[in-house]
C-alpha cells in the first residue's frame, strides 16, 4: 500500500510541476491544483495507514490518528475555495489582455 502511495504522491507532483511550468495559466492553475492534491495525499499517509481500527477512541486499544483528517479535510475546503478564486482571476486576465499566456503578452515569433 505504500509503495501505490509513493507513486501516486510521485505522479501528481510530477504532473504539477510539469504543468507550473507552461506558459499559460489554466495549465499552471491545473499544476496548483494536483500539488494540493499531493500535499493532501501525504498529509493523510502521515496519520499511519491502518486497516480495521476504530476512527474513534473504543473498547480496543487500536485507533487511528484524527488529526490528519481533519488537516486533510480543511486543506481540501481552502483549496478548493482558492483554486475557484484562482480561476476567476485567471479568467480576468484573459478578459482584459486577450491573451492566456503567463506574463499577459505572446512570445515573439
Amino acid at each position: 500500500m505504500e509503495a501505490i502511495f509513493a507513486a501516486t504522491l510521485g505522479l501528481l507532483t510530477a504532473s504539477g510541476v510539469y504543468l507550473l511550468l507552461r506558459a499559460r495559466t489554466f495549465p499552471v492553475v491545473l499544476g496548483l491544483t494536483l500539488i494540493s492534491y499531493a500535499v493532501n495525499l501525504f498529509l493523510f499517509a502521515m496519520g499511519r495507514l491502518q486497516g480495521g481500527v476504530v476512527t474513534v477512541i473504543g473498547k480496543g486499544s487500536a485507533y487511528a490518528d484524527p488529526l490528519p483528517q481533519a488537516l486533510v479535510l480543511t486543506a481540501i475546503v481552502i483549496g478548493f475555495a482558492m483554486t475557484a478564486f484562482v480561476v476567476v482571476l485567471a479568467l480576468r486576465s484573459v478578459g482584459e489582455t486577450q491573451t492566456d499566456h503567463v506574463d499577459g503578452q505572446e512570445p515573439a515569433q
